[in-house]
């Protein structure tokens, strides 16, 4: 039996999602739009490997703190539309996470990670030319806090929540969140 595969996402906290569900709801297409604004740090592990990811995972976040993210700007995608995010601690987050997942992530996930939310997705270009200039015109800078990772698994569209696993040193009681990005 094939087992879905396994996405694993930033965890956001809800309140900072707010803003980017609001624009989801208006400018994703209906009826692709089964899950809420997420940040993507790995598109597609093997489900098999499951248990192992949340070991791996565990282990590297075991040595994390939750942190601050810049919303950096607005990016276009062709079909749609997306805000950057900003973060050095993301990025080594998920180096940490891809260097112990050895050959499990595909192709996908070997190109350069770039950060984003997105808001529209499939789309015609004029449609998203549109947003996109709207976005940017209107844009202000945000931040959001990451507390962890969401492990997922892929159903043919929407998503399993298979685990979130936290930034373990948020329970040390010297505890303070780191606001670099």
């Amino acid at each position: 039996m094939t087992l879905p595969p396994i996405i694993v996402t930033a965890h956001v906290v809800s309140e900072d999602l707010e803003f980017f569900n609001a624009l989801r709801r208006r400018h994703f297409p209906a009826e692709r739009n089964f899950l809420d604004a997420h940040i993507t740090m790995f598109h597609h592990l093997p489900g098999r490997y499951l248990e192992e990811i949340k070991d791996i995972a565990t282990d590297v976040l075991s040595q994390s703190q939750p942190f601050v993210a810049e919303v950096a700007g607005v990016r276009h995608l062709g079909s749609g539309v997306a805000f950057q995010i900003a973060s050095g601690i993301l990025t080594e987050l998920r180096a940490a996470l891809k260097n112990k997942l050895g050959a499990w992530p595909g192709p996908q996930d070997q190109q350069k990670f770039q950060p984003h939310i997105t808001i529209q997705n499939k789309v015609a270009r004029s449609k998203a030319d549109k947003l996109f200039f709207e976005l940017r015109e209107s844009y202000q800078p945000r931040s959001i806090l990451i507390t962890g990772i969401d492990l997922w698994s892929y159903l043919n569209g929407p998503w399993r929540h298979e685990a979130f696993i936290a930034s373990a040193i948020a329970n040390r009681p010297d505890f303070q969140i780191a606001d670099t990005v």
